[in-house]
């Protein structure tokens, strides 16, 4: 399987901040070598012609099979990086989400398929953990902002 670049173009996308026990649900980021090297809220890409919000909704839909209701307003940031010695370029939209009752809060692994047929794993981890010791937090910078957003509320629990 071909190992995955970022795009050659300025990308868009939309990502899902949803807690549990005051911990953010997000994907494993793998290098080459197969080693954990990050995580990601889940989201995509927006489509053109779509809107943020239709984006992260029927990117949930697409991944975890469930509708989202956006519960807050988005974070916008700006992304420039270097992932295995090529560079990347987006702007991404990051707002609070509601996962339906329906969904397994308790299951502490959650596994969905991107796009391209490829398996991904998402967990619960401690934001205050991110970054320090642990995997980064991606986007760079996503952190920081979510620690000192004036709007955002990181709940005890759900």
């Amino acid at each position: 399987m071909t190992p995955w670049r970022p795009d050659a173009g300025i990308r868009i996308k939309a990502i899902g901040l949803h807690w549990r026990a005051g911990k953010l649900l997000a994907a494993e980021v793998y290098n080459d070598l197969d080693h954990l090297k990050g995580v990601r809220p889940l989201g995509g890409t927006i489509e053109f012609g779509e809107t943020w919000q239709e984006a992260l909704k029927r990117e949930f839909l697409e991944e975890l099979d469930v509708t989202v209701q956006i519960t807050g307003t988005p974070i916008v940031l700006e992304n420039i990086y270097q992932h295995e010695g090529h560079p990347g370029h987006e702007v991404i939209f990051a707002a609070e989400i509601q996962l339906p009752d329906s969904f397994d809060l308790n299951r502490d692994v959650v596994t969905f398929k991107e796009d391209n047929g490829v398996e991904c794993i998402a967990r619960w981890f401690d934001l205050e953990a991110l970054d320090i010791g642990g995997p980064e937090l991606y986007p760079t910078g996503l952190k920081n902002l979510l620690q000192n957003s004036s709007g955002l509320v990181i709940p005890d629990s759900q």
